[in-house]
C-alpha cells in the first residue's frame, strides 16, 4: 500500500505535527511508522512466491487512529505501563499512587491518554527512525518526568528492531511494548485461527476474572497454553478451560525460558501461516510476552483494505514485563530510579518457509 495515512488537513492540528516515515531494505520489505503513538502503520513482506502483502492491522488515515470508538491500540507503543495494573493504583516507597482507570476498575496500557495517543518528537528520520516523548510528572497518575526514546531499524534480514530507552526524575514503574496486530495472510484476510504458533515458555501467569494475574506461576504442560511445540491457534482456543473463559480466548502472559540471566534477546515466539508460508519470529530482552488472539475485535473497525477486522483477525505478541508487576513484589521489577536507564530490545523478523 503506497498512500500515506495522512491527509493534508491532518498533518497539523491541536495534537501537533504528525508525520509518517517509510523504512525500506534492499529486498523490498517496507515498514511505515508515524510519530503519532509511534505506530507501525504497515509492514509489507513477501510470501513464498515473492508476492508482497501488508501483514499488520491499521488504518489508512490518521482519523482512524483518532476515532474514539476504535481503541484496539493498533500498532502503537503503549506506556508508561503496558498491560493492566489492578485497581488503577500501586504503592511505592509507602506512598499510594492512583492511576487513570480505563479498563473497568483497572489501569490499562498507560491510561486514558497513554503513549499511543501522543505525538512523538522526531529525533532522526531515516533508517533507523528515532522518536522521543517526554511524559510529564503526574501524567495519568505516574510519578516523575519520563524521557523515552523508541528506535525503529529495518535490517537486511527482513527484521524490524525496536529499541526502547528511558530515564526518570523520580522512581516510577515502566513497561513499554509495541501493540501491533499481525495477520500473515494479509491485513483484513480473515482470522488468525489457522496460523501455527510456538512460544518458548514452560510457564505462564494465570489471571482472575478481572484479567489481573493471581500471582501464581503455572506450568503450561497439560493445558491449552502449551505452545512449546507449534500448534494451530484455533486448536484449543475454544476449550472449556477457566483461563480461556476469562480472556475470551488467549490474552495471557507467558514467562519466557531464559538461561544465565543474559541481557541479549532470546527467542520468544514463532508464527507460521501455511497458505503463504510466511513466518514471523520474535526475539526480546523482556522476561515475558503477552499473546493476545484479537478476541475483542468485532468487525466494527475497517482496515486499510476496507475490510472489517473480524474477531481474531490479528494476533499480538507484546514483549513485556508481567502485568500488574508493581503490585506483585515476586514478579521481575518494573521500577526505574533516577540515575539509571531503562533499556529493552524486541525484534520482529519475517521470512518464508
Amino acid at each position: 500500500m503506497n498512500k500515506s495515512i495522512l491527509k493534508p488537513q491532518e498533518t497539523r492540528g491541536s495534537f501537533g505535527d504528525v508525520r509518517e516515515f517509510i523504512l525500506r531494505n534492499s529486498s523490498g520489505m517496507e515498514a511505515r511508522i508515524t510519530n503519532f503513538g509511534a505506530i507501525i502503520t504497515s509492514v509489507n513482506v513477501p510470501d513464498r512466491e515473492g508476492r508482497f502483502a501488508d501483514v499488520v492491522l491499521g488504518h489508512d488515515t490518521l482519523g482512524g487512529y483518532l476515532n474514539a470508538n476504535a481503541k484496539p491500540y493498533l500498532g502503537a507503543v503503549v506506556g508508561r505501563f503496558g498491560n493492566r495494573i489492578a485497581g488503577g493504583r500501586f504503592v511505592q516507597d509507602g506512598k499510594e499512587y492512583p492511576l487513570a482507570k480505563n479498563n473497568g476498575p483497572n489501569h490499562l496500557h498507560g491510561g486514558v491518554c497513554g503513549f499511543d495517543k501522543r505525538v512523538w518528537e522526531v529525533v532522526a528520520e531515516k533508517n533507523p527512525l528515532v522518536l522521543r516523548y517526554v511524559s510529564q510528572d503526574g501524567e495519568e497518575g505516574y510519578p516523575g518526568e519520563l524521557d523515552v526514546t523508541v528506535t525503529y531499524a529495518l535490517g537486511e534480514k527482513n527484521e524490524i528492531v525496536i529499541d526502547y530507552a528511558a530515564t526518570t526524575t523520580k522512581p516510577t514503574p515502566v513497561n513499554l511494548t509495541n501493540h501491533s496486530y499481525f495477520n500473515l495472510k494479509g491485513e483484513g484476510e480473515g482470522t488468525i485461527l489457522d496460523h501455527e504458533i510456538q512460544i518458548n515458555a514452560d510457564r505462564f501467569t494465570p489471571v482472575g476474572a478481572d484479567m489481573i494475574p493471581t500471582g501464581a506461576i503455572t506450568p503450561v504442560s497439560g493445558t491449552a497454553f502449551d505452545f512449546r511445540t507449534a500448534k494451530l491457534i484455533g486448536r484449543d482456543i475454544g476449550n472449556d478451560e477457566e483461563q480461556l473463559k476469562f480472556g475470551g480466548g488467549y490474552d495471557h502472559n507467558w514467562i519466557l525460558n531464559r538461561s544465565g540471566g543474559s541481557n541479549n534477546p532470546v527467542h520468544a515466539a514463532s508464527v507460521f501461516e501455511p497458505s503463504t508460508r510466511r513466518v514471523l519470529e520474535v526475539f526480546t530482552t523482556e522476561p515475558g510476552v503477552q499473546f493476545y488472539a484479537g478476541n475483542s475485535l468485532d468487525g466494527s473497525v475497517l482496515g486499510k483494505s476496507g475490510k472489517p477486522y473480524l474477531r481474531r483477525g490479528g494476533l499480538c505478541l507484546e514483549t513485556q514485563h508481567f502485568p500488574d508487576s508493581p503490585n506483585h513484589p515476586d514478579f521481575p521489577s518494573t521500577r526505574l530510579d533516577p540515575g539509571t536507564h531503562f533499556r529493552s530490545t524486541t525484534v520482529f523478523q519475517f521470512s518464508v518457509r
